[in-house]
C-alpha cells in the first residue's frame, strides 16, 4: 500500500500539499486537488487511520455495546446507530455483551485503549441485576463519554436515551380499562431490569387510579429458566376470567394470542392482547397484534447525535436525558 510520503513524491509536491488536497483545503487550487485525488485513486491510497487519530486525538469511531443482538429491539437500535453515525462521518466498532458483566467490562476496556472516541451502550442484564457501575465510572474518568440507552444506571452521570416506560404501560392499561376490561394480566419476563420494574409500576398505577376496577391487579413474572408457553398456558388455567393481557414483549403477546385461540377464546370480543416492542412478529399473527412501538431506530439515531455533539462541542455540555415518545398501535387484538 502506498504511503502519503510516496504519493507526494510521485506527484512532485510536498506531503502537506497532498494532505490538504485530499481534505479539500481552500489553500489548494481545484486543479491540484483534482490531480492529487486522481493519482491517489490510481495507486489505491487510503489514509492511515491510526496515524490520523494520533495526530488529531480523534478516531471518528464510536464503540457500541449491545446486550443481545438476537433481540429485535436491539438490532433495530443498532441499525439506527449505524445509519446516523455514517451520515455524520463516524464508523462503529460493535461488541455484544451477551447479557454478561465480564464481557461488558472486557469490551469497554478493549475499545477504550485508543480505538474509539466514546461509547453508546445498553447495560447487560447481569450488570444491572447486581447493580455494578464502577467500570462505567472508570471509562468516564478516562475522558471517554458514554451515552446509555434503554437500560441505564442512575449511578452514572452521562447522557441517556430512554422511553417513559412507566407512562407507556400506564397508557396501555388505560386503554384496556376504557374497553371495560376487568381482569387484566401483565406478563413480565424482564422483572429484574429497570425497564421491567417501571412498566409494572405503570400497570399497577393505572389500575389503582381507576375506581371502577374491582379486582386485584395480576402480574405474572417469568424468567429465562421458565418455559414461556407453559407459563402462559397456566395464566388461562389459573385466571379463567382474564379479559385483557399486556405482554411487555412481542413474543409473549404472540404466544398468548395463539394459546387463547386454541382454547376457543374470541379475540378481541372476549380478550384483548397488547404486545410491547416493535412490529417484527406482526406478519405471523392473525389477527394482527396490537403493540407499543418504542421507535428503536430513533433511539439509536438520537444516541449518536448526543454523543457526537459532546465529542465535537468546544464547550462543556450538561448531561442530557432524551425521552423518545412511544406509539400505541391498535390492531386486530384490541377493540
Amino acid at each position: 500500500m502506498i504511503t502519503l510520503k510516496e504519493l507526494a513524491k510521485k506527484l512532485n509536491v510536498s506531503i502537506s500539499t497532498v494532505s490538504k488536497a485530499l481534505n479539500d483545503s481552500s489553500e489548494i487550487s481545484e486543479e491540484t486537488i483534482k490531480r492529487v485525488k486522481e493519482v491517489a485513486e490510481i495507486y489505491n491510497y487510503t489514509p492511515n487511520k491510526v496515524a490520523l487519530s494520533l495526530k488529531n486525538s480523534k478516531t471518528k469511531t464510536i464503540g457500541v455495546i449491545i446486550p443481545n443482538i438476537l433481540n429485535h429491539f436491539f438490532a433495530k437500535v443498532l441499525y439506527g446507530i449505524e445509519k446516523e453515525a455514517s451520515k455524520l462521518g463516524y464508523s462503529l466498532i460493535t461488541c455484544i455483551s451477551n447479557e454478561l458483566y465480564d464481557k461488558e467490562v472486557n469490551s469497554l476496556n478493549l475499545l477504550a485503549n485508543g480505538s474509539v472516541d466514546g461509547f453508546i451502550m445498553s447495560i447487560a442484564e447481569e450488570t444491572q441485576i447486581h447493580q455494578k457501575s464502577d467500570h462505567f465510572k472508570a471509562i468516564i474518568d478516562r475522558k471517554l463519554p458514554i451515552v446509555m440507552f434503554d437500560r441505564t444506571s442512575e449511578k452514572i452521570d452521562c447522557d441517556k436515551v430512554i422511553i417513559d416506560d412507566f407512562q407507556a404501560t400506564y397508557k396501555v392499561t388505560k386503554h384496556l380499562l376504557e374497553e371495560g376490561r376487568q381482569n387484566i394480566v401483565l406478563i413480565n419476563n424482564i422483572e429484574e431490569l429497570n425497564v421491567g420494574k417501571l412498566r409494572t409500576k405503570g400497570f399497577l398505577q393505572a389500575i389503582a387510579d381507576n375506581v371502577s376496577y374491582k379486582n386485584e391487579p395480576i402480574v405474572v413474572s417469568t424468567s429465562k429458566a421458565d418455559d414461556l408457553e407453559t407459563a402462559i398456558d397456566a395464566i388461562f388455567d389459573t385466571h379463567k376470567a382474564v379479559d385483557g393481557i399486556i405482554a411487555i414483549d412481542n413474543v409473549s403477546g404472540v404466544i398468548a394470542l395463539n394459546k387463547a385461540q386454541k382454547r376457543g377464546v374470541s379475540i378481541p370480543e372476549t380478550l384483548s392482547i397488547i404486545g410491547f416492542s416493535d412490529e417484527n412478529v406482526l406478519q405471523f399473527t392473525t389477527p394482527k397484534l396490537s403493540t407499543v412501538s418504542q421507535h428503536s431506530q430513533e433511539i439509536g439515531a438520537t444516541s449518536v447525535r448526543l454523543l457526537v455533539d459532546r465529542l465535537e462541542s468546544k464547550e462543556k455540555l450538561k448531561q442530557t436525558t432524551k425521552v423518545i415518545d412511544v406509539s400505541l398501535h391498535l390492531r386486530g387484538t384490541t377493540k
